[in-house]
């Protein structure tokens, strides 16, 4: 206390001058308005810069969360996609061909907790498992085309055998027409596939993109896979054929784990033909 009155004496006409100033400027405001517009003006500009920069760390604060909220929205709207598409279908089978194939799928959102693609058998670890109705087999992508196929589950979590692992197979197609092969990884870079059993009537061409041909349940037919980037004319086959991923398989956080809901019906039908 007793500094801070030794602060006021021993300033005392330093003050007495700001506080007099202040009341100057304060009658010259109030007295011209051309001052105050050009005070208000400046005081908003201000005002507006320091809540520039307060949205600006709260956005930032704020990103993942968005981005789960932007994913789960993605999900949802599959899921009405779906229904819409089914009962759309439904009319056409019934009423045009009914040996039309009909396929139903859910979506499930799930963020990446675990991402390896550097290795020969890449592994991802989802944040979904079976509490959340997430089994062995189910596809898995994300908006940008194919991620991978569920190996294990627990409770809670589940593994997903990557697009970039030398045991996985994926069915998939040309776009273009319906001739159609697998992709496979060879585990020489985390950019590219290799699209094999192409037949030599396919005419490719660099740039012909590649989606998943719904033959398989785990994937919906058109999922995004890559485009061609080169290949190989042999002995009147296609050899090495090389796919560009649409995804970045080293930068991945929201995925869709995909259910084909007819897909226990058509394992009984086949397995009893078997």
């Amino acid at each position: 206390m007793h500094q801070i009155i030794s602060f006021f004496i021993r300033y005392k006409y330093f003050l007495l001058f700001l506080v007099l100033e202040l009341i100057a400027f304060s009658f010259t405001i109030q007295s011209h308005s051309f001052h105050r517009s050009r005070f208000i003006n400046s005081s908003n500009i201000i005002t507006g810069f320091i809540y520039d920069k307060f949205n600006l760390v709260a956005n930032h604060s704020n990103v993942k969360e968005h981005n789960l909220q932007l994913s789960e929205e993605n999900s949802k709207l599959k899921n009405l996609l779906t229904q819409k598409n089914d009962t759309a279908n439904t009319v056409k089978i019934t009423v045009l061909d009914s040996l039309i194939y009909k396929q139903n799928f859910t979506y499930i959102n799930a963020s990446i907790k675990n991402n390896e693609y550097v290795k020969s058998n890449n592994i991802l670890t989802i944040n979904k498992g079976e509490k959340d109705s997430i089994y062995k087999d189910l596809g898995v992508i994300n908006s940008k085309g194919v991620i991978g196929i569920v190996s294990n589950t627990s409770s809670s979590y589940a593994t997903v055998m990557s697009i970039l692992n030398e045991n996985s197979k994926i069915n998939a197609r040309l776009k273009k027409n319906h001739h159609y092969g697998t992709i496979t990884w060879n585990a020489k870079g985390y950019k590219t596939v290799q699209f094999e059993d192409l037949p030599r009537q396919a005419d490719i061409k660099v740039g012909d993109t590649i989606i998943t041909d719904g033959k398989s349940t785990i994937f919906p037919e058109g999922i995004l896979i890559g485009t061609i980037e080169n290949f190989e004319l042999a002995n009147n086959n296609y050899q090495n054929i090389e796919v560009t991923l649409f995804n970045d398989m080293s930068a991945i956080k929201h995925v869709n784990i995909v259910t084909n809901l007819d897909k226990i019906e058509i394992k009984a039908l086949e397995n009893n033909n078997e």
